[in-house]
């Protein structure tokens, strides 16, 4: 009882109260994420109709493999965060601490990968701006390409950051055992939002590296 009275916030009555205040702050949030990563998807798939093919000479320039890697990691990185939420409700803190772990890394691994991939693009000039290198056909609507897969990427590439740091003070407590079958929301709701992101690159991959078929 005094563990579920410390975890207890003093604007709630009871942890049941500030559960469901949690998950609701939270579906809010990620109903704004969707109209933010909306906006930009409308505006991908309005110019990908208009410039069908200078969209498939841009995609045919990304690393299909590396894009393919990528999706079977954040795949796999949303089952490990759906086992941490599992242990943390079953209350098993060394379980919950090594799949926070293992996403964590996943994750990590994830942004490596899409570094490698950065690094690559700026080492060949394949970015958006007065240096661009490709001259072949469609140039600029290649370069438009480009640039909203800079814009995508680099958008989501920056919500993995932050649920790695969000991960990262889960670790923490649950370490210092603060989650238990009574008191486990923080995880919940973080689970939440690492699944969107990851939800968000299922449709990033098609979108930008399937357009047409790769050789």
């Amino acid at each position: 009882m005094a563990e579920s009275a410390t975890a207890l916030a003093h604007q709630f009555d009871d942890l049941e109260q500030q559960r469901e205040a949690g998950y609701l702050g939270m579906w809010t949030f990620l109903v704004t994420e969707i109209l933010f990563f909306g906006g930009i998807f409308t505006g991908y798939t309005a110019y990908r109709a208009l410039y069908p093919e200078a969209f498939a000479i841009g995609s045919h320039h990304l690393d299909y493999w590396l894009g393919t890697i990528n999706t079977a990691v954040l795949i796999l990185s949303s089952l490990t965060m759906a086992l941490a939420v599992h242990a943390s409700q079953l209350g098993r803190r060394r379980p919950l601490a090594g799949f926070l772990i293992a996403t964590m890394v996943l994750g990590a691994a994830f942004l490596g990968v899409k570094w490698f991939e950065y690094a690559h693009k700026f080492q060949t000039g394949w970015i958006p701006g007065p240096d661009f290198a490709y001259t072949g056909p469609h140039a600029p609507q290649v370069e438009l390409f480009v640039s909203f897969y800079f814009a995508l990427t680099g958008m989501h590439a920056l919500h993995m950051v932050v649920g790695l740091g969000i991960l990262t003070v889960l670790l923490v407590q649950a370490w210092h055992g603060k989650f238990s079958p009574e008191y486990h929301s923080p995880v919940v709701v973080s689970g939440l939002y690492w699944h969107f992101v990851d939800i968000v690159w299922i449709f990033l991959y098609p979108l930008l590296y399937l357009i047409g078929a790769h050789h």
